[in-house]
């Protein structure tokens, strides 16, 4: 597994922004919000998880191969650096996870029977909520 230690930090830019969301008079003279950005394409990870990160389903993927993450959970620019730093060391280890292959199954023939049985009951009932000839 490769971790974000892996990673040299020369690769991983950081800039500190201006937190959105409601604050006192403090919030617009400090910047504690932590933008992160990645470039997967250029980075020095091995070709197998870079192919899997680009694959990723994740809006914080961009079209270009980079990885946009803004954290400003907390108010200190410290812990909001370590966030971002954490959400994408989870980010690289879910695109290594290797997914379990589903193996088919069939059901059951006590399933398969109580399905029919079901089916042919409802069916029965239906009939009989149909016109009545004398």
């Amino acid at each position: 597994m490769l971790k974000l230690t892996d990673i040299p930090e020369s690769e991983i830019e950081i800039s500190a922004i201006r937190a959105s969301g409601p604050g006192g008079q403090h919030v617009n003279k400090v910047s504690s919000a932590i933008h992160l950005r990645f470039d997967v394409v250029a980075s020095s990870l091995p070709e197998a998880i870079k192919q899997k990160v680009l694959k990723l389903k994740d809006s914080r993927v961009t079209v270009d191969g980079k990885i946009v993450i803004k954290a400003q959970n907390f108010r200190s620019q410290e812990k909001n650096r370590a966030d971002a730093l954490i959400r994408l060391e989870e980010m690289l280890l879910a695109a290594q996870r290797v997914k379990k292959s589903r193996r088919s199954t069939r059901p059951s023939k006590g399933s398969v029977r109580r399905r029919v049985d079901n089916k042919r009951r409802s069916g029965q009932q239906k009939k009989l909520r149909g016109r009545i000839d004398f």
